[in-house]
C-alpha cells in the first residue's frame, strides 16, 4: 500500500483539469494524501524522471525509453486572435484563412499577451486559450489544424502499487476492477491528421478567407 505519509506525486502540463482523477482517487484511497506539481511543457518530464512526482499528465510527442505512456485525450486546435479582429466573427476558420497572419511561438502566456497588443495570432489548444483567457481576445476553432494528445507518462522502472492503481482510475477501472499490465514505453498514439501546407491552403482561398477580406476592406473603409 502506499505509505500514509508519503503523498503520491502527481505532476501535470498547463490546460489539464485533474479533478475527476484526484477525486477519485481520495475516494478510493483515503488513506494517502495528493500532491500536485504544476510543470511547463518544456520541463513535463523532469518531475518523474528525478522522482519528485509519481506519474505526469503530459502532452504529446513524448520520446524516452524509460518511460511508459498513455495516450488519454486529443485537444482541438484554436486560434487566439485580438477582439477586433475580422477572424473573430466567425465559429471557425481553416488554416488557409491564417496564411497571412503573423502566427507567434514560445510560451503561451506570452504569446496571448502580444496578441492582445495586435501583435500576431498564435495556435493553442483549446484548454491553453481557456487557461489564458483575457476580454480583449477571442479563440476560434482551426477545424484542420493537427490536434495534439494528453498522455500519462511515468517511469517504468517506478511502476510502485500507487502507479497502478492511478493507471486504473485514469482508465476508468472501478476500485473492484483487477489491475491490468501496465501499457509499454513502446506504444504510441494515432499519428494525428496533417495540416495542409501553406503552398497548398494558399493556392485555393476559402469563403471564409473571402469574408476576412471583405471585412477588412469595410473596416478600412470605416477609418
Amino acid at each position: 500500500m502506499q505509505d500514509e505519509t508519503t503523498p503520491f506525486r502527481i505532476a501535470a502540463v498547463p490546460g489539464v483539469t485533474l479533478t475527476k482523477w484526484t477525486r477519485a482517487w481520495q475516494e478510493r484511497r483515503a488513506d494517502a494524501p495528493l500532491e500536485v506539481i504544476r510543470t511547463t511543457e518544456q520541463e513535463q518530464l523532469r518531475a518523474v524522471r528525478d522522482g519528485s512526482a509519481d506519474v505526469s499528465f503530459v502532452r504529446l510527442p513524448v520520446e524516452d525509453d524509460q518511460l511508459s505512456v498513455i495516450p488519454l485525450y486529443a485537444e482541438a486546435p484554436v486560434v487566439v486572435v485580438p477582439k477586433e479582429h475580422p477572424i473573430a466573427v466567425f465559429d471557425s476558420v481553416t488554416l488557409a484563412d491564417l496564411v497571412d497572419e503573423r502566427h507567434l511561438g514560445g510560451a503561451a502566456e506570452d504569446a496571448i499577451e502580444l496578441v492582445a497588443a495586435n501583435v500576431g495570432v498564435v495556435i493553442v489548444p483549446q484548454s491553453i486559450a481557456r487557461l489564458h483567457n483575457r476580454k480583449d481576445v477571442v479563440a476560434r476553432p482551426v477545424t484542420d489544424a493537427a490536434e495534439t494528445t494528453i498522455a500519462l507518462a511515468w517511469l517504468t522502472s517506478n511502476t510502485t502499487e500507487g502507479v497502478e492503481e492511478f493507471i486504473g482510475i485514469v482508465r476508468g477501472r472501478t476500485a473492484r476492477s483487477s489491475r491490468q499490465t501496465p501499457t509499454p514505453p513502446s506504444e504510441k498514439p494515432a499519428r494525428a491528421k496533417q495540416p495542409k501546407s501553406a503552398q497548398q491552403s494558399k493556392a485555393r482561398p476559402t469563403r471564409t478567407q473571402d469574408r476576412v477580406a471583405a471585412n477588412r476592406r469595410k473596416q478600412r473603409g470605416n477609418r
